[in-house]
């Protein structure tokens, strides 16, 4: 692996249907995939990935069976409070992205709990997505946007992709560098829509409860296998450096 990933997003598909393989309950499946994002979270920064962003739970899952719903949230509670301080302990800055209007006033206290305690770290960017969709992410960009024209801050001539790419969550941290979905789907489900326009994208047939460092490994030496162009030509990736600067700058020495 010769190159690591800056930042890496995954879509945690496949709970249900590890469940259902083993003949457990839908709970058991989230349960054990809890235990997939430990190993995870521990491989990623011990690969010195400096961001990692997790899609928990999505605006639409909230259409799900009201008891699974409930049990959810509930586990997602109780996790959050058993592994936050091994989280501070191990350097990790922790970060909530999504529409928190939704959340019960104890997970909303945790959450907000979790990113005060961490928001020194140094290590490993984990940003968990909850109750997120990349539609609204990208709607609630557009607000702040306009809420700026409307108060003077910006023209209307002035709204372009750098700007609104200022207001869509993790606006501070690089975009996705390497986008992982398990368990066969091989679709972004309304997730980063906006952050993932150059992301390499990489499906595995995994459920996530049986994914482990060997199979992100997998994933990162995909990814080292991928050329980003970014929208330039092969020929012009290839041309060496000095040809590609400009020609002011050309024959310089660095001081």
């Amino acid at each position: 692996m010769s190159k690591i990933p800056n930042h890496i997003a995954i879509i945690m598909d496949g709970n249900g249907r590890w469940a259902q393989s083993k003949k457990l309950s839908r709970h058991s499946g989230h349960k054990a995939g809890v235990e997939a994002v430990r190993k995870v979270i521990e491989a990623c920064a011990k690969r010195k990935v400096k961001n990692l962003t997790l899609f928990a739970f999505s605006s639409e899952n909230w259409k799900r069976p009201k008891a699974e719903v409930n049990l959810l949230m509930e586990l997602f509670l109780v996790s959050l409070r058993r592994e936050l301080n091994k989280l501070h302990e191990n350097n990790i800055l922790i970060r909530f992205i999504g529409d928190r209007t939704a959340f019960a006033g104890s997970l909303l206290k945790q959450i907000i709990k979790a990113e005060e305690l961490t928001k020194k770290n140094t290590g490993l960017v984990l940003a968990i997505a909850v109750n997120y969709g990349g539609r609204w992410d990208i709607a609630q960009a557009t607000k702040k946007v306009v809420a700026g024209v409307l108060a003077g801050e910006y023209s209307q001539e002035e709204i372009n992709p750098e700007l609104i790419s200022k207001y869509v969550c993790l606006a501070e941290f690089p975009e996705p560098d390497l986008f992982i979905r398990t368990s066969g789907e091989q679709r972004i489900s309304n997730y980063l829509l906006w952050q993932l326009a150059y992301t390499e994208l990489y499906f595995t047939d995994k459920h996530w409860p049986d994914y482990d460092e060997i199979l992100l490994d997998e994933a990162i030496e995909e990814f080292n296998c991928r050329q980003r162009r970014f929208g330039k030509t092969q020929e012009q990736l290839n041309k060496p450096i000095e040809n590609s600067l400009p020609d002011n700058v050309k024959g310089t020495s660095k001081n």
